[in-house]
Protein backbone atom coordinates (compact mmCIF):
# COMPACT_ATOMS: atom_id res chain seq x y z
CA UNK A 1 0.00 0.00 0.00
CA UNK A 2 3.12 2.28 0.57
CA UNK A 3 4.30 1.98 -3.10
CA UNK A 4 0.85 2.54 -4.20
CA UNK A 5 0.52 5.60 -1.87
CA UNK A 6 3.91 6.82 -3.07
CA UNK A 7 3.10 6.21 -6.77
CA UNK A 8 -0.35 7.47 -6.57
CA UNK A 9 -0.83 9.65 -3.67
CA UNK A 10 1.87 12.30 -5.01
CA UNK A 11 0.31 14.02 -7.93
CA UNK A 12 3.22 12.26 -10.17
CA UNK A 13 2.03 12.15 -13.77
CA UNK A 14 2.59 7.95 -14.06
CA UNK A 15 3.53 8.73 -17.65
CA UNK A 16 6.96 10.68 -15.94
CA UNK A 17 7.79 7.36 -14.55
CA UNK A 18 7.95 5.59 -17.59
CA UNK A 19 10.75 6.28 -19.74
CA UNK A 20 13.33 5.20 -22.12
CA UNK A 21 17.11 5.41 -22.76
CA UNK A 22 18.10 7.33 -25.37
CA UNK A 23 20.04 4.85 -28.25
CA UNK A 24 19.58 1.79 -26.36
CA UNK A 25 15.47 2.14 -25.72
CA UNK A 26 15.16 0.26 -22.73
CA UNK A 27 12.52 1.08 -20.42
CA UNK A 28 13.24 2.55 -16.96
CA UNK A 29 11.47 3.77 -13.56
CA UNK A 30 11.95 7.44 -13.85
CA UNK A 31 9.25 8.60 -10.19
CA UNK A 32 11.24 12.02 -9.92
CA UNK A 33 10.55 14.89 -12.22
CA UNK A 34 13.94 16.06 -14.35
CA UNK A 35 13.19 19.59 -12.75
CA UNK A 36 13.49 18.53 -9.16
CA UNK A 37 16.68 16.66 -10.43
CA UNK A 38 18.22 19.34 -11.31
CA UNK A 39 17.59 21.27 -8.81
CA UNK A 40 18.69 19.38 -6.45
CA UNK A 41 22.12 18.62 -8.47
CA UNK A 42 22.67 22.58 -8.74
CA UNK A 43 22.35 22.65 -5.31
CA UNK A 44 24.55 19.98 -3.96
CA UNK A 45 27.14 20.96 -7.04
CA UNK A 46 28.01 24.20 -5.84
CA UNK A 47 28.03 22.56 -2.31
CA UNK A 48 31.01 20.72 -3.49
CA UNK A 49 32.68 22.85 -5.34
CA UNK A 50 32.65 25.24 -2.12
CA UNK A 51 34.50 22.75 -0.58
CA UNK A 52 37.04 21.85 -2.82
CA UNK A 53 39.63 23.28 -4.92
CA UNK A 54 38.87 23.79 -8.72
CA UNK A 55 41.91 23.82 -11.29
CA UNK A 56 41.45 26.86 -13.00
CA UNK A 57 41.58 26.70 -16.62
CA UNK A 58 44.20 29.45 -17.06
CA UNK A 59 47.98 28.08 -17.03
CA UNK A 60 46.58 24.58 -16.54
CA UNK A 61 46.62 22.33 -19.89
CA UNK A 62 44.70 19.52 -17.67
CA UNK A 63 41.84 21.58 -17.01
CA UNK A 64 41.52 22.98 -20.26
CA UNK A 65 41.72 19.66 -21.77
CA UNK A 66 38.73 18.59 -19.58
CA UNK A 67 36.46 21.86 -20.74
CA UNK A 68 37.34 21.16 -24.25
CA UNK A 69 37.03 17.41 -24.01
CA UNK A 70 33.36 18.13 -22.14
CA UNK A 71 32.22 20.93 -24.37
CA UNK A 72 32.70 18.78 -27.35
CA UNK A 73 31.02 16.01 -26.20
CA UNK A 74 28.07 17.94 -25.11
CA UNK A 75 27.39 19.89 -28.38
CA UNK A 76 27.69 16.42 -29.80
CA UNK A 77 24.92 14.69 -27.57
CA UNK A 78 22.80 18.03 -27.63
CA UNK A 79 23.06 17.45 -31.27
CA UNK A 80 21.79 14.19 -31.46
CA UNK A 81 19.36 14.60 -29.37
CA UNK A 82 17.71 17.44 -31.33
CA UNK A 83 17.72 15.13 -34.41
CA UNK A 84 16.06 12.86 -32.85
CA UNK A 85 13.26 14.38 -31.24
CA UNK A 86 14.80 14.17 -28.03
CA UNK A 87 15.35 17.89 -27.35
CA UNK A 88 13.41 18.68 -25.07
CA UNK A 89 14.89 16.65 -22.22
CA UNK A 90 18.26 18.37 -22.93
CA UNK A 91 17.27 22.01 -23.23
CA UNK A 92 17.45 23.17 -19.85
CA UNK A 93 20.72 21.60 -19.51
CA UNK A 94 23.82 24.17 -18.36
CA UNK A 95 26.71 22.30 -19.03
CA UNK A 96 29.92 22.95 -16.80
CA UNK A 97 33.31 21.14 -16.58
CA UNK A 98 35.36 21.35 -13.90
CA UNK A 99 38.92 19.49 -12.89
CA UNK A 100 39.25 18.94 -8.86
CA UNK A 101 42.12 18.88 -7.15
CA UNK A 102 41.78 15.12 -5.89
CA UNK A 103 43.81 12.38 -5.31
CA UNK A 104 40.28 10.23 -5.84
CA UNK A 105 40.16 8.15 -9.01
CA UNK A 106 36.72 9.74 -10.29
CA UNK A 107 34.50 11.68 -12.41
CA UNK A 108 30.67 12.11 -12.48
CA UNK A 109 28.25 13.98 -13.89
CA UNK A 110 24.60 15.27 -12.00
CA UNK A 111 20.95 16.08 -14.33
CA UNK A 112 21.48 19.49 -15.81
CA UNK A 113 25.52 18.92 -17.30
CA UNK A 114 27.43 19.44 -14.03
CA UNK A 115 30.54 17.63 -14.86
CA UNK A 116 33.46 16.91 -12.80
CA UNK A 117 36.68 15.39 -13.04
CA UNK A 118 39.64 14.66 -10.09
CA UNK A 119 43.48 15.04 -11.25
CA UNK A 120 43.69 11.45 -9.48
CA UNK A 121 42.07 10.35 -12.74
CA UNK A 122 44.33 11.87 -15.23
CA UNK A 123 47.83 9.58 -14.57
CA UNK A 124 45.07 6.07 -15.68
CA UNK A 125 43.36 8.26 -18.46
CA UNK A 126 46.33 9.35 -20.16
CA UNK A 127 45.64 11.09 -22.79
CA UNK A 128 42.52 13.26 -24.59
CA UNK A 129 40.42 10.61 -26.01
CA UNK A 130 40.83 8.52 -22.94
CA UNK A 131 39.54 11.12 -20.88
CA UNK A 132 36.77 11.31 -23.83
CA UNK A 133 35.84 7.96 -23.05
CA UNK A 134 35.65 8.89 -19.13
CA UNK A 135 33.77 11.72 -19.75
CA UNK A 136 31.23 9.99 -22.36
CA UNK A 137 30.72 7.26 -19.74
CA UNK A 138 29.69 9.55 -17.05
CA UNK A 139 27.50 12.36 -19.29
CA UNK A 140 25.91 8.80 -20.29
CA UNK A 141 24.45 8.25 -17.51
CA UNK A 142 23.06 11.70 -16.49
CA UNK A 143 21.69 11.37 -20.16
CA UNK A 144 20.20 7.90 -19.40
CA UNK A 145 18.68 9.56 -16.17
CA UNK A 146 20.10 6.60 -14.45
CA UNK A 147 20.55 8.53 -11.02
CA UNK A 148 16.88 9.22 -11.15
CA UNK A 149 16.39 5.33 -11.61
CA UNK A 150 18.59 4.78 -9.37
CA UNK A 151 16.78 7.39 -6.83
CA UNK A 152 13.55 5.98 -7.54
CA UNK A 153 14.18 2.70 -6.72
CA UNK A 154 15.58 3.77 -2.93
CA UNK A 155 12.53 6.24 -2.58
CA UNK A 156 10.57 3.31 -3.33
CA UNK A 157 12.01 0.73 -0.79
CA UNK A 158 12.34 3.53 1.80
CA UNK A 159 8.93 4.83 1.54
CA UNK A 160 10.15 8.59 0.88
CA UNK A 161 7.31 10.81 -0.35
CA UNK A 162 8.44 13.15 -3.61
CA UNK A 163 5.70 15.25 -3.59
CA UNK A 164 7.36 18.76 -4.62
CA UNK A 165 10.56 19.68 -5.00
CA UNK A 166 10.83 21.76 -2.22
CA UNK A 167 10.57 18.35 0.07
CA UNK A 168 12.55 16.38 -1.50
CA UNK A 169 15.39 19.02 -1.41
CA UNK A 170 15.11 19.65 1.93
CA UNK A 171 15.20 15.64 2.90
CA UNK A 172 17.83 14.92 4.48
CA UNK A 173 17.54 11.28 3.41
CA UNK A 174 16.35 11.84 0.14
CA UNK A 175 19.77 14.69 -0.17
CA UNK A 176 22.14 11.34 1.13
CA UNK A 177 20.07 9.14 -1.82
CA UNK A 178 20.55 11.45 -4.26
CA UNK A 179 24.41 11.68 -3.24
CA UNK A 180 24.67 8.21 -3.11
CA UNK A 181 23.15 7.68 -7.16
CA UNK A 182 25.38 9.80 -8.11
CA UNK A 183 28.83 8.48 -6.72
CA UNK A 184 30.18 12.09 -5.50
CA UNK A 185 33.19 11.18 -3.54
CA UNK A 186 33.58 7.70 -4.06
CA UNK A 187 36.31 6.11 -5.96
CA UNK A 188 37.07 4.20 -9.26
CA UNK A 189 34.18 5.77 -10.56
CA UNK A 190 30.07 5.96 -10.13
CA UNK A 191 30.28 2.84 -7.47
CA UNK A 192 26.17 3.62 -6.91
CA UNK A 193 25.27 2.10 -10.25
CA UNK A 194 24.26 -1.30 -11.28
CA UNK A 195 25.86 -3.69 -13.00
CA UNK A 196 22.77 -2.76 -15.58
CA UNK A 197 23.52 0.89 -15.67
CA UNK A 198 27.34 0.74 -16.34
CA UNK A 199 27.23 -1.38 -19.23
CA UNK A 200 24.60 0.87 -20.50
CA UNK A 201 26.75 3.95 -20.14
CA UNK A 202 29.30 2.23 -21.84
CA UNK A 203 27.49 1.75 -24.66
CA UNK A 204 26.29 5.43 -24.82
CA UNK A 205 29.61 6.39 -23.68
CA UNK A 206 31.74 4.94 -26.42
CA UNK A 207 28.54 6.67 -29.08
CA UNK A 208 28.98 9.77 -27.73
CA UNK A 209 32.67 9.88 -27.37
CA UNK A 210 32.76 8.66 -31.23
CA UNK A 211 30.27 11.56 -32.21
CA UNK A 212 32.41 13.98 -30.64
CA UNK A 213 35.17 12.64 -33.14
CA UNK A 214 37.17 10.74 -30.60
CA UNK A 215 38.15 6.87 -31.17
CA UNK A 216 36.03 4.69 -29.19
CA UNK A 217 38.57 2.19 -29.47
CA UNK A 218 40.98 3.98 -26.74
CA UNK A 219 37.89 2.67 -24.29
CA UNK A 220 39.38 -0.74 -24.71
CA UNK A 221 42.76 -0.30 -23.24
CA UNK A 222 41.68 2.55 -21.34
CA UNK A 223 39.46 0.22 -19.02
CA UNK A 224 42.10 -2.12 -19.14
CA UNK A 225 44.23 0.45 -17.31
CA UNK A 226 41.41 1.42 -14.87
CA UNK A 227 41.42 -3.07 -14.04
CA UNK A 228 45.16 -2.76 -13.50
CA UNK A 229 44.66 0.65 -11.33
CA UNK A 230 42.35 -1.06 -9.33
CA UNK A 231 44.32 -4.03 -7.82
CA UNK A 232 43.33 -7.66 -7.45
CA UNK A 233 41.45 -7.25 -4.95
CA UNK A 234 37.63 -6.72 -6.47
CA UNK A 235 34.60 -8.81 -5.31
CA UNK A 236 33.10 -11.34 -8.29
CA UNK A 237 30.67 -10.01 -10.20
CA UNK A 238 27.74 -11.24 -8.72
CA UNK A 239 28.46 -9.31 -5.18
CA UNK A 240 29.59 -6.21 -7.17
CA UNK A 241 27.51 -2.94 -8.06
CA UNK A 242 30.16 -2.79 -11.28
CA UNK A 243 30.61 -5.32 -14.16
CA UNK A 244 33.53 -7.55 -14.12
CA UNK A 245 36.72 -6.13 -15.97
CA UNK A 246 36.75 -9.17 -18.37
CA UNK A 247 33.04 -8.75 -19.00
CA UNK A 248 33.38 -4.79 -19.46
CA UNK A 249 36.11 -5.16 -21.80
CA UNK A 250 34.50 -8.11 -23.87
CA UNK A 251 31.35 -6.21 -23.85
CA UNK A 252 33.00 -3.01 -25.25
CA UNK A 253 34.33 -5.11 -28.02
CA UNK A 254 31.10 -5.76 -29.02
CA UNK A 255 30.17 -2.80 -29.26
CA UNK A 256 33.31 -0.83 -31.18
CA UNK A 257 31.78 -1.92 -35.13
CA UNK A 258 28.58 0.10 -33.66
CA UNK A 259 30.46 2.95 -32.41
CA UNK A 260 32.91 3.01 -35.58
CA UNK A 261 29.59 4.19 -37.48
CA UNK A 262 29.87 7.39 -35.51
CA UNK A 263 33.13 8.39 -35.60
CA UNK A 264 34.61 10.88 -37.52
CA UNK A 265 37.84 12.28 -36.52
CA UNK A 266 38.31 15.61 -35.30
CA UNK A 267 40.11 17.59 -38.11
Amino acid sequence: MQKQFLLLGTGLVLLAACAKVPITGRSQLNLIPESTMQSMALQEYKSFLSENKTVAEAGSKDAAMVKRVGRRIADAVTRYMTQNNMGNEVKNYQWEFNLVDSKDVNAWCMPGGKVVVYTGLLPVTQNETALACVMGHEIAHAIARHGNERMSQQVVAQGIQVAGSVALNRNPQAQNIFLQSFGVGGNLGMLAYSRKNELEADHLGVIFMAMAGYNPQEAIPFWQRMAAAGGSNKPPEITSTHPSDARRVAELQKLMPEAMKYYTPIK
